[in-house]
C-alpha cells in the first residue's frame, strides 16, 4: 500500500508524511491531497500502528487526529516526544475538537500546529509546507552546529603539550610521524597557513635588505 502513496509525478517527492486518522474517508482524502502535491504519504488508522510506523521509518512530519479509540492523538504524541529518536518530528494535530483547552493541551505536549475539522485544503498544504521548511532549516542548523563543534574539538587538540624537535622544529603526530609544523596545524585545525618572514629572519638571511622603514 505504501508504494502506491508515493507521487508518480515527482519520484523525489517533497517530504515523508505520516497521516494518522481512524476515519477511513479522512485518511483517503488527506492522502490523495498530499500525494497530488508530490508528498510521500504513509496512512495509518490507529495510534499503536502510528508509533510502530514512525519508529520503523522516521517521517519528516506527522498529521495526527486526536479522537481515536484505544489510544488517542494526545497519547501518541506523548510517546513520540518521550523518545529521543522521534521527539523532533513536527506533529500537526487535526481534530474536530475546537475548544481552547484542547488546543492548549495539543501545544503543551509538543504539537507544532492545530488544524480544526472540517479543514480547507489550502490550509493543510500551507501549514504542511511551512513546518517542513522549518524542520529543514532546523536540521541544517543542527548540522552546522555539529560541524562547528567538530572543528572546535580538533582545534583543542593543539592546546596540549606538543612534541617539537629542538633542532628542525618538526612536530610528532599521533602516529609517531614527524612533519612540518604548518602541515600539522592544517591537518588538525583545517586552518589555512600563509608564509611570511619575520624581521629577525630578514636581518639574518637578507642582511643587505633595508627594512628600517
Amino acid at each position: 500500500m505504501e508504494d502506491r502513496m508515493k507521487s508518480e509525478t515527482n519520484p523525489t517527492y517533497n517530504g515523508d508524511i505520516l497521516v494518522i486518522d481512524d476515519i477511513r474517508d479522512n485518511l483517503r482524502l488527506l492522502t490523495k491531497l498530499l500525494v497530488e502535491h508530490d508528498y510521500y504519504v504513509r496512512p495509518v488508522s490507529n495510534g499503536q500502528k502510528a508509533i510502530l510506523a514512525t519508529q520503523d521509518q522516521l517521517p519528516d512530519l506527522i498529521l495526527l487526529d486526536i479522537m481515536m479509540p484505544d489510544m488517542d492523538g494526545y497519547a501518541v504524541c506523548e510517546v513520540l516526544k518521550a523518545d529521543e529518536r522521534t521527539r523532533d518530528i513536527p506533529v500537526i494535530f487535526i481534530s474536530a475538537l475546537n475548544e481552547t483547552i484542547d488546543k492548549v493541551k495539543a501545544f503543551s505536549i509538543g504539537g507544532v500546529d492545530y488544524i480544526t475539522k472540517p479543514f480547507q485544503t489550502e490550509e493543510i498544504l500551507a501549514r504542511v509546507k511551512t513546518h517542513l521548511t522549518l524542520r529543514s532549516l532546523q536540521k541544517s542548523l543542527e548540522d552546522k552546529n555539529a560541524q562547528l563543534q567538530k572543528a572546535l574539538d580538533e582545534i583543542k587538540t593543539l592546546r596540549g603539550i606538543l612534541p617539537l624537535c629542538s633542532f628542525c622544529k618538526k612536530i610528532r603526530d599521533d602516529k609517531g610521524d614527524w612533519e612540518q609544523v604548518d602541515v600539522y596545524i592544517h591537518k588538525y585545525s583545517e586552518a589555512d597557513i600563509s608564509h611570511s618572514i619575520c624581521p629577525d629572519c630578514v636581518k639574518e638571511h637578507y642582511p643587505d635588505l633595508d627594512i628600517s622603514d
